[in-house]
Formats: structure tokens, sequence, C-alpha cells
């Protein structure tokens, strides 16, 4: 097919021609144009669809196109069954990606040339290490070869490939690429190629309303500036010093959206303790005398600074002296000084000075005054299990209730060896015992020596255990704790934390520090850090408008509990948020023009100036000078006019009539019905939104539904440009076209977890839709009467068959209006085109019904219509010759489904299945029946084969008892049964439990009960009848015809097996029909030849 060197590519190619004649088509008749009506919409009648705006550093890719396709699929359905429908498109620019991308190309241009020459391979090899993954969006998406990690264009620094290559990738000229060290030069080129790819992909979408954010659009600029605006004088956006996550490279917040890696990480606090070295200070620190040195030990734990024995220090860790201020000198790690530098804690800010650089072997031993300390002097020993990513690289020792404290000293006691390995003295350590100072129910005051004790740790080598260790004690000891020592004895842990913290700082015996809770790179490629800044905040978390944002998710239908608990937890712990950057591309911020609004802060309402962005933009992404509006003309008067209700603005210079139309269309589409997104997206982005519209909106005009969905796989595993397994959205339609890729992002899989785009199901999607294409070519030329039967329809199988129709229209509407995409493609194409090739085969040489056939290609047009629409419109006009676009064409019309006759059916193909069976075991003495394929008859040579099936219609006997009993123990409501006890009990009451030859009967009883109980479970009280809701006898005489056909039967008989004539029949075989009774649903087959 398409994946495949050597393959024809004829059928996909076909698919794409296809593609490209619809598409003009759409485009001449404006098909996906969206008007408001002059009346407001009653339910149902408008769809209002949208998506975040994508980041224009790069091409689209399956992963945007998997999202998207939801929207899609879902505006597309609504069109379809006649809803008006607006699904528009935007570009985002804004933020420091493509700034960074400008600027690094820059560098490069400077260090290697214009156009640059690159070190070869072997150099970057041997000089640089390279990271294998890079899945983010900071780099933009190659079109042709992800070939694999070396590439001899990758500058192995960060992982990233020199942006010159990036851009080359691209198919730009060497004497092109040097332009885009201009920022703005990609917002002209990456939205036009985007806008390309999705027309291609078949986006129903309004394109007048598409538009680039940043102030290069001055109507946008003018929208976020008044959004800002409006928040501030709310008195939601203030000013304030708070800690946030760092680019120092940047030097600038770096938000989510600005990071390579990171997302959703944010500052974690700790105390500093300042442990202070007593002096004389050894030689290696003879320059720090007269200065006050400290080894400064990052602690989540403040309250248990009353059980300090030691220090711990990682012997071969990279630690310098750092100065703080004037007097005082701070022994950490440079990453712990370069966070503290950003936080007002250095002698120069901003710029750590280290006054001699150390190692902790330099430190064991080390004589100190801790704060809180029981232990007057305590010592600096080695610990082996320090990480110096993580706080100072000092860790304060507290081995009542830290394990791996208690563990390490129990190490250092126990074992001579070790310490003389570091040259760590008796004193140092053996006199130092445990220090109870928290009472933990269940652990008592020595936490950590009980859990070890009960866990058998050894050493604290024993990384696990000791995991678990702390996983039991530490929660407990916060919760349920309480202190015994110290000033705040009798208080519970919890709350006399912030009280001690609180002391320690202000005594100066401690600073408050922060840092990344894990690694966050930087767009730009720098490991950021925690920074104290003073910048503008959007106060999120605040509480009166965290109720608003609440009771607008309730209200919402969000479809799925996950994406629920997603949004809950979010609200739970979103606090304010930084909105302000000084560095990137987008909107000043009004009142303080040296900050830009940040990249997740311009996109919060945008949704609502889709309404308008056609009367402003007039099909041109920029608005330059396309409208008749200009953007001065766009008032804070006039945005509050058109969205939030208020006055008529005066003298703006924009016509009355324009003012109100806009405003119509506003209050026409508002509020949106769907927002697709990532679930990435939920902590961030999609909260702010509820907030955003919760604070300028009226409640009629909030959101109403978020539809979250996972990242998707590539064939099962990770989407990533290093290995390969990587496609754009361009190259997914080369490969497959537009209709197979669509085809497979649908079979995809549609909740929260990951999905997993299958190259083998697309291929199988051109096959099957260049087949169906033949199949109907067939069917409609001139003598297709000769195989199609004429007239209305008579047969069982035509019963049949509508009725497959009528429950694939049902089935397949439901599953579209609940957003499950993968199902409405089941239950619309694969199970609509498996009724068809039974009916086919059913009908054998009668034929099938014209009517039917032509109503089932009708219908199957029309249900694949929103994930193969280019398909489905050539299959619409130009084979079925209909009139219109199946687009519109309306939801088929169905009747309700016979779920009886649906049932019927498969009861007789069930029961072909088991003929099938018994004859191959009769014939063969095989217990392997056959079951599917061609008849068996060459079993028996030329004779004629005669069968004789048994139907037995109704339960009888124990049997029936069974089930009466089991109808009086269910509950139909929940389909549960009472206890198997009471079950039993009633047994041994009936007439069956009181015969003589119960206890043989019992054991028939037993799996005969479970078999049902299970049946009822998935089915309903209906699987407790004591007969089945159709006749048997009358569906198996009604397909005589198919029985023998599909078995190789010369006749066939259908008999009830408590006719005693009937019986006679079987002659020498009626031992068969003691050793398998016939019951209902199950008949017995007997074979006769002559």
């Amino acid at each position: 097919m398409a994946s495949e060197s050597g393959k024809s590519f004829a059928r996909r190619d076909s698919l794409r021609d296809i593609e490209a004649k619809v598409r003009v088509l759409w485009e001449e008749n404006d098909v996906f144009r969206a008007e408001a009506c002059e009346t407001p919409p009653k339910v149902g009648e408008k769809f209002f669809g949208n998506f975040p705006f994508p980041y224009m550093n790069g091409f689209l890719h399956l992963g945007h196109a998997f999202s998207v396709s939801k929207l899609e699929f879902a505006a597309a359905y609504h069109r379809l069954r006649g809803a008006n429908v607006l699904l528009p498109f935007g570009f985002h620019c804004t933020g420091m990606p493509i700034k960074a991308s400008a600027d690094k190309l820059a560098r490069e241009i400077q260090q290697f040339g214009d156009p640059p020459v690159f070190p070869s391979q072997t150099e970057e090899q041997e000089n640089l290490k390279a990271e294998a993954e890079d899945t983010n969006e900071s780099n933009p998406t190659l079109p042709d070869k992800f070939k694999g990690k070396k590439s001899k264009a990758a500058s192995k620094s960060s992982g990233q490939m020199y942006q010159w290559e990036i851009m080359r990738s691209f198919g730009l000229s060497d004497s092109e690429i040097s332009k885009f060290q201009n920022p703005y030069n990609w917002l002209t080129f990456f939205p036009t190629v985007a806008m390309e790819d999705l027309k291609a992909f078949g986006l129903g979408c309004d394109w007048r309303r598409s538009f680039i954010t940043t102030d290069m659009n001055p109507f946008f600029n003018s929208f976020v500036q008044w959004q800002m605006r409006k928040l501030k004088s709310m008195g939601k956006i203030v000013k304030d010093v708070r800690y946030a996550i760092y680019s120092t490279l940047d030097g600038q917040p770096c938000a989510d959206h600005d990071r390579a890696s990171g997302e959703g990480v944010l500052p974690q606090d700790y105390t500093l303790i300042k442990m202070e070295v007593v002096a004389p200070f050894p030689p290696k620190l003879g320059v720090l005398e007269g200065r006050k040195v400290f080894l400064a030990a990052a602690t989540l734990r403040p309250e248990t600074m009353y059980g300090q024995t030691n220090a711990w220090v990682l012997p071969e860790g990279k630690y310098g002296a750092f100065e703080i201020n004037d007097t005082d000198v701070f022994i950490i790690t440079e990453r712990a000084a370069l966070n503290l530098a950003y936080q007002k804690f250095s002698r120069i800010p901003e710029k750590p000075t280290c006054l001699i650089q150390l190692t902790g072997n330099d430190l064991i031993g080390l004589p100190l005054k801790s704060p809180l300390a029981f232990n007057e002097i305590i010592y600096a020993l080695p610990m082996l299990t320090i990480l110096t990513d993580k706080g100072t690289g000092i860790v304060t020792s507290v081995p009542s209730d830290a394990p791996d404290d208690y563990m390490a000293m129990h190490d250092l006691k126990s074992k001579p060896a070790l310490r003389a390995k570091y040259g760590v003295k008796d004193e140092w350590v053996l006199p130092y015992d445990i220090v109870p100072i928290i009472d933990i129910p269940e652990f008592g005051d020595r936490a950590a020596e009980k859990v070890c004790l009960d866990l058998k740790i050894k050493s604290q080598n024993e990384k696990d255990k000791l995991a678990e260790a702390k996983r039991l004690t530490y929660l407990k000891g916060f919760t349920d704790g309480t202190l015994i020592v110290g000033e705040f004895a009798g208080r519970k842990v919890q709350e006399a934390k912030p009280l001690i913290r609180s002391k320690l700082i202000e005594t100066g015996e401690a600073i408050p520090y922060s840092e990344p809770e894990k690694r966050v790179i930087s767009r730009s490629g720098d490991e950021c850090i925690v920074a104290l800044t003073d910048q503008w905040y959007i106060t999120y978390g605040e509480s009166e408008w965290k109720k608003l944002a609440e009771e607008c998710l309730a209200n919402m239908d969000l479809f799925s509990d996950e994406t629920r608990h997603g949004f809950e937890h979010t609200l739970s712990w979103l606090n304010q948020w930084a909105c302000s950057r000084s560095f990137g591309l987008g909107t000043r911020i009004p009142w303080d023009e040296q900050f830009l609004v940040e990249s997740l802060s311009d996109s919060t309402i945008y949704m609502a100036y889709y309404t308008i962005a056609h009367f402003l933009h007039n099909g041109d992404l920029y608005a330059s000078d396309a409208s008749a509006i200009k953007p001065e003309q766009m008032t804070d008067e006039v945005w509050d006019f058109i969205f939030c209700g208020a006055a008529e603005p005066k003298s703006t210079g924009i016509s009355q009539s324009v003012l109100n139309k806009m405003k119509q269309e506003f209050e026409y589409w508002y509020p949106f019905d769907l927002r697709v997104s990532g679930k990435d997206l939920i902590q961030n982005h999609l909260t702010f939104c509820i907030y955003n519209h919760t604070a300028i909106m009226p409640r009629h005009h909030w959101p109403r539904g978020f539809r979250c969905n996972g990242h998707i796989m590539l064939n099962s595993e990770k989407m990533s440009k290093s290995t390969g397994n990587f496609r754009t959205l361009r190259q997914a339609i080369e490969e497959f076209s537009a209709d197979a890729t669509r085809f497979s992002l649908a079979d995809a899989g549609d909740g929260v977890d990951d999905a997993n785009f299958v190259f083998e199901t697309a291929n199988a999607a051109i096959l099957r839709l260049t087949k169906e294409i033949a199949w109907m070519e067939d069917i409609l030329q001139a003598d297709s009467a000769s195989f199609l039967r004429i007239g209305p329809p008579s047969t069982y199988a035509d019963r049949v068959f509508e009725n497959e129709i009528n429950i694939a229209v049902r089935t397949t509407e439901k599953n579209y209006k609940e957003y499950m995409f993968r199902e409405a493609l089941k239950t619309g194409f694969y199970d609509l085109q498996a009724a068809r090739d039974e009916y086919r085969f059913s009908c054998g040489a009668g034929g099938m019904n014209r009517d039917l056939v032509f109503r089932f290609m009708d219908v199957q047009t029309r249900l694949i219509t929103p994930i193969c629409p280019h398909y489905a419109e050539y299959v619409w006009r130009e084979m079925l010759k209909k009139e219109g676009f199946v687009i519109n064409s309306g939801w088929p019309l169905a009747d309700s489904p016979d779920l009886t006759l649906k049932t019927a059916n498969k009861y007789l193909q069930d029961s072909i299945v088991l003929m099938r069976k018994l004859l191959q075991k009769q014939l063969l003495g095989s217990k392997k029946g056959n079951k599917k394929g061609a008849p068996v008859t060459m079993v028996i040579e030329d004779k004629k084969l005669t069968g004789l099936v048994y139907v037995n219609e109704q339960f009888d006997g124990w049997k029936a008892e069974c089930l009466r009993i089991l109808r009086s123990k269910f509950d139909t409501t929940r389909r549960t049964f009472a206890p198997d006890s009471e079950i039993m009990e009633a047994l041994q009451n009936s007439s069956v439990g009181q015969a003589a030859d119960f206890k043989k009967t019992q054991k028939q009883c037993m799996p005969f009960l479970r078999f049902k109980k299970d049946e009822a479970a998935a089915l309903g009280v209906q699987a407790l009848d004591l007969k089945l809701p159709f006749g048997e006898i009358d569906v198996l005489r009604e397909n005589l015809e198919l029985i023998k056909r599909q078995i190789g039967l010369e006749e066939v008989e259908i008999l009830c097996a408590s006719d005693p004539d009937a019986l006679a029949k079987a002659g020498a075989l009626a031992s068969l029909l003691t050793q398998n009774p016939p019951s209902p649903g199950n008949p017995t087959a007997i074979f006769l030849t002559s």
C-alpha cells in the first residue's frame, strides 16, 4: 500500500485525486462559511467548537492532527445533522519559542558564517554529548527525514539540531534562511503553511476568521489589551514579588509554554537552616577567617530541627563557599548558590561569588552549631546517597524521624572501617543518640528506628525499603504527629511547622529558599532556576473568583470523570500566575509597556474574538488594511459593547449597523459548545479559560464543554523526532491520503489515555475505501438489475439487513453525539459493511434487494462523512448523483431497531456454526468444528446429505425451576442477584430439591445457574425467560436455503424435539439427541446420508 517501497500507490493516489477535486468544489461553493442567523439559536441549532491555536514555530504534526480531529469530527457531525456550525482556527505566535529560535539562528550565523559551515559530525561527537529525546514544540518538525539520533546536522548541545539545518529542512534556500533572524518572518511563513496543510486535511473551517497573535495583528493586540485592562480594573491583576521558575539566559520567568521540558513544574519552598561552622577553621577554610561561615541545609521539615545529631555531606560532592552578604558565607552547591543569587541572597545580585571551591571530603568533621538542636555541637559526616541536584547538597540529620538518617548513622556507628575510610573520629559519632521529638500513633517517638526494624533494613543502600519506610512515616508524622519538645510541645506537627519556620526566619537562624520541583529546561536551552521576581500577576485562586470557576466547571460537559478530577485538582492548587514577560513576541501590557503579556495569558477568551474576526480581518491573517474598521476604532468601549453587554459606544467611527451586527454575531455563537484539547492543558490554559470567562462574561456566556484527549503514539511507540517515529500532518497526508489519515486518527482512540495511530490501519483504510468505490461502481452499472431484485424488501434476509441499517443509524448517531469516534467508525462503517457482506451471502442466487442496496450506499456514505468527507462527497455527488453536498445532507432517517430480530439473526448465525461443528463431529469424529469456511460435503463423496435439526423452544424440568428461582431473586434495576446461599435455599425447598435424585440433579444445576446469572447480568431479565423472544422453528424454517447452502446439505428439516414422530426420523442416530439434548437457543442437528 503506502508504507512499503515497491508497492503500487495507485489506490492511495486515486484517493488523493478525489480529495483535490472535492476541495476545489468546497472552496468554489464556500461550504464551510459560517453566518449567524438573525434569531437566537434554539438548542441544537448551532454548534461552535474550537481548538487551542497551535504554536507557529514549525509544521503541524500528527499530535496536533489527533486533537484537532476530535473537533473536526464533532463539527462535521453537527453540520451533517443540520446545525449551523462555526469551526474557526487561529495561529499562536506569542511568547518565547519563535524569538528564541530566531536568536539561535543569529548566533549560528555569527559563529559559523552565512551560510554557516558547521563542525563535522566527528568533531561534534568528540566534544559534545547527545540527548536522545526531543518531542516538544521548541524545534520545528522536519517534513521529510527523521532518521535517528546522530544526524550530521545535529548540534549535540542540548540535544537540538542546528537551527539553520532545521530551516533548510522546511524547503527554504540558504538565501532565504537568513531572513528568519527576524522573528516576524516566522509569522508570515508558518501560519500560511499550516493553513495549507489543514485545508489538505479537509478541515471544515471558516478561514475568514483566522488570525495570528502578537502586535503584528493590531486588532488582536487591541483585544488583549482590553482584556488585561478589564482584569486590572476588577483587581484581578496585581503587582507582587513572588517566586517564579526563571530562565537566566532569557532574563525572565519561564512559564509552561516557554519550556522545552518541565511543563507544570512549580517552585518548591524550603527552609534553609544556617549551621554555623565553629572556629577555629581548618586550613582549607583559612581564607574565610573573620567571616560567619555556615553549612546551609535545605529542609522541608523545620519542626524536626530539635532532633539533629549531625549534618550530612556527599564526600565526592562539589561545593563552594559563596558570599551571601558582607558578613555571611554559605557552603553549598553552585546550583543552589545560583538560585539564592536570584532570590536576593548574594552580595552581588544575580551573580554568585565563590570564595573557595571545596569537596565534601573537605567538610567532614566540621563542628557546627545548629538552630534548635539539643546537641550544642554536631559534626558534618559523610552520606553516600545525597543528590546534589536537589537542595543545597548539605542535609540535616534527624535519626529519630528520618529513616535515611537513622540508617546512615547506624552504618557509621556499627562499621569502624567505614569511619576510617572517611576519617571520621569516634567522638563525632558514637556519643550521639536518637533525640525523641515527635510522637506518632503506631510508631511512638522513635518512628525511624521502629520502621527500619520492622522492615528489617540493614543498610543505607537499601533504597527501595527506605522509600517504603518514608512512605509509612512521613505523612502520618505530619498529619497525626504531636511535638513533644520545644516551645510548641503538645501541638500537632502541622500546626507547629509554620510557626517554627517563621520563628527561625525572624531570628535570622534560617532563610527562605526555593528551587524548581524538578528539572526545567527553557526553550532557549538553559536549566531554569527559581527567582524572586517583581512582576504582574493574575490572582487565580482568590476565593470568590475560585467559587465562580467551580460553578462554571460544575455545569460543563467534560465527557470523562478523569478530566473533571483533573480540573478539580487544578482549581485546588492554582494560585497567582505571572502574566508579564520582558522577552519574546506578543502584546505589551498597556499600563506598563516594558512588559509583554505572556503566552498563556493572551489566549484565555480569544474564542470570543473568532465570532467577529471576519469583520476585522476579512480573510487576512494579519489584518493589514483588509477591513473598513481601523484598529484604533476598537476601543475598550467597543469591546465592552460587543462582549459584555455595555452601553453603545459614542463617536467610534464605526457605523452603528456594523457594531450591532458584530454584537449580534457574538450573541448568536456564544457560548462556545466545545473546546477540544490535549489533557496536558488542563493544568493551565483550560483552567485559565474558565477563570477569565467567569470574570469578564455573564453566566449565559460561560463555556459549555471541554473534551480532553491523551497524547498519540505511532505504531504503539512514543512519537519522537529523534528516533524517527514521527510524522508531520503533511507527511501523513502524502503517505496515506487525508481520508485514510483521518480514518486512522478516528480509530486511534477516544479516551484520555494515550491513543495509537497505526500505519497498518491507515493502509487498510486506503484499501477499504477504494474497494468500496469499486463495489459501488459495479452495483451502479447499467446492467445491475440483472443481479438485484426489484420490488419492496420481502425476505427474511431483507428484514435483517434493513434492521441492521436502522441499528447502524441509531447507534452511530449516539456515538457521534457522545464524541466516541472510534465507536462511530465501528458501528457506522465496520459493522455496517459486515452486515452488507452477510446480507449478500444470505441472499444467494436470489440476489440482493435493489432498494435496500441503494439505501445502504446512501446511509453508509452519510455515516462516514464526518471521518472521511472527501470520499463521501465523491460518492454522494459523482456516484449516487445526489443533489447538494453530503456534508450538510442531513442525518439519515431510520425506524426503531427491532432488537428481537437482531437476536433472532444472531441465533440463526450461531445455529449454523453449531450445525457445522456437529456435522464435523458426526462425520469425522472430530471435536473441533470448522467454524467458518467451505461446506464439508467432500467427506461423503457422492452421497446426499440430509440434516434433521431438532429444536426445544422452552426450558422444562429442573432448568425451568432454576429459572423461576433466579427470576424471583433478581433485581432488574441493578442487574444483581440475592446471595448464593439464598438461591440455594430456594432450590432445596423447590420440587427439584425435594426429589429423590436431587444430589445427581444438583451437579447439573450449579453450572446452569452460574451461566444464567452471568447472562442476566449482561442482557437483563429476558435471559431468565423460559423461551426465546422469537420462534426458533420459524426462524430456521424461513432460512432453509441459507442453512443448506452454508453447510452443504441436500435437504434439511426443522423438527420439534418433543414430537415422537420427529424423533423417530433420527432412527439409529436418536442416541445423539440423548447425548446432546436441544435446549432454547441450542438446537441439535443429526445428519443422514443416502
